[in-house]
Protein backbone atom coordinates (compact mmCIF):
# COMPACT_ATOMS: atom_id res chain seq x y z
CA UNK A 1 0.00 0.00 0.00
CA UNK A 2 2.64 2.64 0.93
CA UNK A 3 4.56 1.31 -2.45
CA UNK A 4 1.33 2.38 -4.29
CA UNK A 5 0.89 5.46 -2.74
CA UNK A 6 4.55 6.33 -3.17
CA UNK A 7 4.58 5.69 -7.06
CA UNK A 8 1.25 7.89 -7.21
CA UNK A 9 3.44 10.82 -5.87
CA UNK A 10 6.23 10.02 -7.98
CA UNK A 11 4.67 10.06 -11.39
CA UNK A 12 3.37 13.69 -11.12
CA UNK A 13 6.87 15.41 -10.62
CA UNK A 14 8.27 13.28 -13.04
CA UNK A 15 5.91 14.67 -15.72
CA UNK A 16 6.87 18.11 -14.49
CA UNK A 17 10.56 18.37 -14.72
CA UNK A 18 10.24 16.93 -18.50
CA UNK A 19 7.82 19.51 -19.15
CA UNK A 20 9.77 22.14 -17.99
CA UNK A 21 13.69 21.14 -19.85
CA UNK A 22 11.18 21.06 -22.87
CA UNK A 23 10.15 25.14 -22.30
CA UNK A 24 14.02 25.73 -21.84
CA UNK A 25 15.79 23.82 -24.74
CA UNK A 26 13.09 24.96 -27.29
CA UNK A 27 14.71 28.56 -27.26
CA UNK A 28 17.78 27.70 -26.84
CA UNK A 29 17.75 25.44 -29.97
CA UNK A 30 15.89 28.94 -31.84
CA UNK A 31 18.54 30.92 -30.87
CA UNK A 32 21.22 28.80 -32.68
CA UNK A 33 19.38 28.41 -35.24
CA UNK A 34 18.38 32.42 -36.14
CA UNK A 35 21.56 34.36 -38.35
CA UNK A 36 23.35 36.85 -35.92
CA UNK A 37 23.05 39.32 -39.00
CA UNK A 38 19.45 39.65 -38.47
CA UNK A 39 18.17 41.58 -35.93
CA UNK A 40 16.18 39.87 -33.17
CA UNK A 41 12.78 40.92 -32.74
CA UNK A 42 11.95 43.96 -30.10
CA UNK A 43 8.47 44.16 -28.43
CA UNK A 44 6.88 47.15 -29.99
CA UNK A 45 6.96 49.15 -27.50
CA UNK A 46 10.93 48.60 -27.12
CA UNK A 47 11.01 49.59 -30.60
CA UNK A 48 8.82 53.40 -30.11
CA UNK A 49 11.22 53.88 -27.54
CA UNK A 50 14.39 53.78 -29.64
CA UNK A 51 15.40 57.65 -31.25
CA UNK A 52 14.19 58.12 -35.01
CA UNK A 53 17.79 59.08 -36.08
CA UNK A 54 20.06 55.77 -37.98
CA UNK A 55 22.20 53.56 -35.54
CA UNK A 56 26.11 53.83 -37.18
CA UNK A 57 26.59 50.14 -38.39
CA UNK A 58 28.81 48.01 -36.86
CA UNK A 59 31.26 45.72 -38.45
CA UNK A 60 29.73 41.90 -38.05
CA UNK A 61 31.80 39.33 -35.94
CA UNK A 62 32.87 36.64 -38.27
CA UNK A 63 30.58 33.44 -36.97
CA UNK A 64 32.42 31.56 -34.61
CA UNK A 65 30.02 29.25 -33.95
CA UNK A 66 28.50 27.80 -30.69
CA UNK A 67 31.30 26.65 -29.07
CA UNK A 68 33.53 29.97 -29.21
CA UNK A 69 36.56 30.85 -31.49
CA UNK A 70 36.94 27.68 -33.11
CA UNK A 71 34.15 26.06 -34.66
CA UNK A 72 34.71 22.18 -34.56
CA UNK A 73 31.86 21.53 -36.82
CA UNK A 74 33.34 23.94 -40.27
CA UNK A 75 33.73 22.71 -43.33
CA UNK A 76 36.53 22.94 -46.35
CA UNK A 77 35.80 25.69 -47.70
CA UNK A 78 35.46 27.88 -44.91
CA UNK A 79 38.34 26.83 -44.06
CA UNK A 80 40.37 27.22 -47.35
CA UNK A 81 38.04 30.88 -47.21
CA UNK A 82 40.26 31.75 -43.94
CA UNK A 83 43.70 29.91 -45.29
CA UNK A 84 43.51 31.90 -48.78
CA UNK A 85 44.80 35.27 -47.25
CA UNK A 86 47.73 33.61 -45.31
CA UNK A 87 49.03 31.86 -47.96
CA UNK A 88 48.81 34.45 -50.40
CA UNK A 89 51.47 36.78 -47.99
CA UNK A 90 53.13 33.47 -47.64
CA UNK A 91 53.48 33.51 -52.03
CA UNK A 92 54.48 36.94 -51.45
CA UNK A 93 56.98 36.57 -48.99
CA UNK A 94 58.26 33.86 -50.75
CA UNK A 95 58.60 35.86 -54.19
CA UNK A 96 60.15 39.00 -52.17
CA UNK A 97 63.09 36.60 -50.78
CA UNK A 98 63.43 35.24 -54.43
CA UNK A 99 63.89 38.66 -55.67
CA UNK A 100 66.46 39.78 -52.95
CA UNK A 101 68.32 36.01 -52.92
CA UNK A 102 69.24 36.90 -57.06
CA UNK A 103 69.93 40.58 -56.19
CA UNK A 104 72.49 39.83 -53.61
CA UNK A 105 73.50 37.04 -56.02
CA UNK A 106 74.03 39.53 -58.81
CA UNK A 107 75.96 42.15 -56.67
CA UNK A 108 78.25 39.48 -55.33
CA UNK A 109 78.89 38.41 -58.52
CA UNK A 110 79.76 41.68 -59.96
CA UNK A 111 81.53 42.72 -56.79
CA UNK A 112 83.68 39.23 -56.86
CA UNK A 113 84.15 40.31 -60.95
CA UNK A 114 85.43 43.36 -59.80
CA UNK A 115 87.88 42.36 -57.43
CA UNK A 116 89.69 39.94 -59.72
CA UNK A 117 89.60 42.24 -62.08
CA UNK A 118 91.51 44.65 -59.82
CA UNK A 119 93.86 41.87 -58.82
CA UNK A 120 94.39 41.32 -62.48
CA UNK A 121 95.35 44.86 -63.08
CA UNK A 122 97.56 44.97 -59.84
CA UNK A 123 99.35 41.86 -60.37
CA UNK A 124 99.75 43.42 -63.81
CA UNK A 125 101.24 47.01 -62.67
CA UNK A 126 103.43 44.93 -59.89
CA UNK A 127 104.83 42.43 -62.88
CA UNK A 128 105.53 46.27 -65.16
CA UNK A 129 107.34 47.78 -61.94
CA UNK A 130 109.46 44.76 -61.36
CA UNK A 131 110.06 45.07 -65.43
CA UNK A 132 111.17 48.34 -65.30
CA UNK A 133 113.01 48.25 -61.90
CA UNK A 134 114.85 45.50 -63.72
CA UNK A 135 115.54 47.71 -66.76
CA UNK A 136 116.32 50.76 -64.35
CA UNK A 137 118.95 48.40 -62.70
CA UNK A 138 120.38 46.77 -66.06
CA UNK A 139 120.58 50.30 -67.64
CA UNK A 140 122.60 51.70 -63.97
CA UNK A 141 125.12 48.61 -64.54
CA UNK A 142 125.39 50.01 -68.04
CA UNK A 143 125.68 53.21 -67.38
CA UNK A 144 128.39 52.01 -64.36
CA UNK A 145 130.16 49.61 -67.31
CA UNK A 146 130.44 53.02 -69.40
CA UNK A 147 131.46 55.09 -67.02
CA UNK A 148 134.48 52.96 -65.93
CA UNK A 149 134.83 52.36 -69.89
CA UNK A 150 135.14 56.20 -70.36
CA UNK A 151 137.56 56.43 -67.39
CA UNK A 152 139.84 53.78 -68.88
CA UNK A 153 140.15 55.06 -72.28
CA UNK A 154 140.51 58.61 -70.59
CA UNK A 155 143.42 57.21 -69.10
CA UNK A 156 144.74 55.61 -71.99
CA UNK A 157 144.17 58.42 -73.74
CA UNK A 158 146.34 60.49 -71.36
CA UNK A 159 149.23 58.11 -71.41
CA UNK A 160 149.73 57.43 -75.01
CA UNK A 161 152.58 60.00 -75.47
CA UNK A 162 153.69 58.72 -71.99
CA UNK A 163 156.47 56.46 -73.17
CA UNK A 164 158.43 54.54 -69.99
CA UNK A 165 161.83 52.59 -70.29
CA UNK A 166 161.46 48.82 -69.80
CA UNK A 167 164.99 47.55 -71.58
CA UNK A 168 168.28 48.47 -73.10
CA UNK A 169 170.85 47.32 -74.20
CA UNK A 170 174.44 47.93 -76.40
CA UNK A 171 174.80 45.67 -79.84
CA UNK A 172 178.52 46.16 -80.26
CA UNK A 173 179.80 46.16 -84.26
CA UNK A 174 183.39 44.58 -85.22
CA UNK A 175 185.49 45.64 -87.61
CA UNK A 176 184.82 47.98 -90.10
CA UNK A 177 181.34 46.73 -92.00
CA UNK A 178 178.21 46.95 -90.08
CA UNK A 179 177.59 43.09 -90.51
CA UNK A 180 175.91 42.04 -87.16
CA UNK A 181 177.96 39.35 -85.04
CA UNK A 182 176.44 35.95 -84.00
CA UNK A 183 176.18 37.63 -80.43
CA UNK A 184 174.59 40.37 -81.67
CA UNK A 185 172.13 38.53 -83.78
CA UNK A 186 171.41 36.69 -80.27
CA UNK A 187 170.52 39.71 -78.40
CA UNK A 188 168.33 41.03 -81.37
CA UNK A 189 166.48 37.72 -81.54
CA UNK A 190 165.98 37.63 -77.62
CA UNK A 191 164.50 41.33 -77.60
CA UNK A 192 162.38 40.19 -80.20
CA UNK A 193 160.95 37.10 -78.87
CA UNK A 194 159.59 39.47 -75.70
CA UNK A 195 157.74 41.86 -78.40
CA UNK A 196 155.50 39.38 -79.63
CA UNK A 197 151.96 40.06 -79.39
CA UNK A 198 153.24 43.14 -77.35
CA UNK A 199 151.30 46.43 -78.04
CA UNK A 200 151.80 49.66 -77.09
CA UNK A 201 155.62 49.89 -77.40
CA UNK A 202 158.77 51.35 -79.59
CA UNK A 203 162.31 50.67 -80.14
CA UNK A 204 164.59 53.51 -79.99
CA UNK A 205 167.67 52.39 -82.09
CA UNK A 206 171.11 55.10 -81.83
CA UNK A 207 173.92 54.31 -83.35
CA UNK A 208 177.26 55.95 -82.86
CA UNK A 209 180.42 55.90 -84.05
CA UNK A 210 184.44 57.00 -83.24
CA UNK A 211 184.34 58.91 -86.48
CA UNK A 212 184.04 63.02 -86.19
CA UNK A 213 181.31 64.79 -88.86
CA UNK A 214 179.74 63.74 -91.30
CA UNK A 215 182.19 60.13 -91.86
CA UNK A 216 180.83 59.20 -87.87
CA UNK A 217 177.27 59.68 -88.54
CA UNK A 218 177.11 57.50 -91.70
CA UNK A 219 179.02 55.11 -90.63
CA UNK A 220 176.71 55.21 -87.30
CA UNK A 221 173.50 55.55 -89.62
CA UNK A 222 174.87 52.31 -91.16
CA UNK A 223 174.73 50.26 -88.13
CA UNK A 224 171.42 51.44 -86.84
CA UNK A 225 169.87 50.34 -90.61
CA UNK A 226 172.03 46.93 -89.85
CA UNK A 227 169.89 46.44 -86.53
CA UNK A 228 166.41 47.74 -88.30
CA UNK A 229 166.99 45.69 -91.25
CA UNK A 230 167.58 42.97 -88.89
CA UNK A 231 164.00 43.00 -86.91
CA UNK A 232 162.02 43.72 -89.81
CA UNK A 233 163.00 40.65 -91.69
CA UNK A 234 164.04 38.20 -89.39
CA UNK A 235 161.59 39.38 -87.11
CA UNK A 236 158.48 40.91 -88.60
CA UNK A 237 158.68 44.13 -86.47
CA UNK A 238 156.45 46.76 -87.44
CA UNK A 239 158.47 49.52 -89.35
CA UNK A 240 156.45 51.78 -87.35
CA UNK A 241 157.72 50.68 -84.20
CA UNK A 242 161.12 51.40 -84.83
CA UNK A 243 163.03 54.80 -84.10
CA UNK A 244 166.31 54.91 -85.48
CA UNK A 245 169.02 57.75 -85.07
CA UNK A 246 172.70 58.40 -86.64
CA UNK A 247 174.03 60.38 -83.97
CA UNK A 248 177.81 60.05 -84.51
CA UNK A 249 180.56 60.39 -82.44
CA UNK A 250 177.86 62.55 -80.65
CA UNK A 251 177.65 62.70 -76.89
CA UNK A 252 174.04 61.57 -75.79
CA UNK A 253 173.27 61.47 -71.75
CA UNK A 254 171.65 58.09 -71.24
CA UNK A 255 168.79 57.13 -68.95
CA UNK A 256 170.25 54.36 -67.16
CA UNK A 257 173.47 56.38 -66.54
CA UNK A 258 173.63 56.56 -62.77
CA UNK A 259 176.27 59.60 -63.09
CA UNK A 260 177.25 62.44 -65.73
CA UNK A 261 180.64 61.17 -66.21
CA UNK A 262 179.69 59.09 -68.60
CA UNK A 263 178.28 60.65 -71.31
CA UNK A 264 181.27 62.44 -71.33
CA UNK A 265 183.85 59.80 -72.18
CA UNK A 266 185.06 59.60 -75.77
CA UNK A 267 183.31 56.56 -77.70
CA UNK A 268 185.87 54.68 -79.40
CA UNK A 269 183.59 51.47 -80.31
CA UNK A 270 181.15 50.96 -83.13
CA UNK A 271 177.95 50.18 -80.76
CA UNK A 272 174.00 50.55 -81.30
CA UNK A 273 172.05 51.19 -78.73
CA UNK A 274 168.48 49.78 -78.36
CA UNK A 275 166.21 51.07 -75.75
CA UNK A 276 162.66 49.51 -75.29
CA UNK A 277 160.04 51.80 -74.51
CA UNK A 278 156.12 51.50 -73.27
CA UNK A 279 153.06 53.73 -72.50
CA UNK A 280 149.75 52.73 -71.43
CA UNK A 281 148.22 50.57 -73.82
CA UNK A 282 150.94 48.26 -73.23
CA UNK A 283 150.44 48.81 -69.03
CA UNK A 284 146.16 47.88 -69.85
CA UNK A 285 147.20 44.97 -72.32
CA UNK A 286 144.52 47.21 -75.17
CA UNK A 287 145.17 45.65 -78.37
CA UNK A 288 144.23 48.32 -80.84
CA UNK A 289 144.38 47.89 -84.71
CA UNK A 290 147.95 48.51 -86.17
CA UNK A 291 146.03 50.67 -89.11
CA UNK A 292 145.21 53.67 -86.60
CA UNK A 293 149.00 53.75 -85.80
CA UNK A 294 150.22 57.47 -85.70
CA UNK A 295 152.95 58.96 -87.28
CA UNK A 296 154.99 59.10 -84.14
CA UNK A 297 154.52 55.27 -84.04
CA UNK A 298 152.46 55.29 -80.62
CA UNK A 299 148.76 53.44 -81.45
CA UNK A 300 145.44 54.27 -80.68
CA UNK A 301 143.04 53.02 -78.65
Amino acid sequence: MKTEAATRILCPSRTALLFLATAIAIPAVALQSQPSGEPQNTPPSAAQQQPASPAPQLNNASKEGFWGRVNVFAHKKWVDKRIDPIKDRLTELDEVNAKNARDIQDVDSRAQAGIHQAQSAAEAANQTASAAGDQAQKANGTAQQAAGHVDQLNTTVNGLDQYKPVTEMDVVFRGTQPVLTPSARKQLDDLASGLIARQGYIVEIEGHSPGAGPVGIQSSGRLTDAVKRYLVVEHQIPVFRLHAVALGNAQVASNSSSSGDESNKPIRTRIVHIRLMENSLAAQGAVPPHSDASLTGAERP
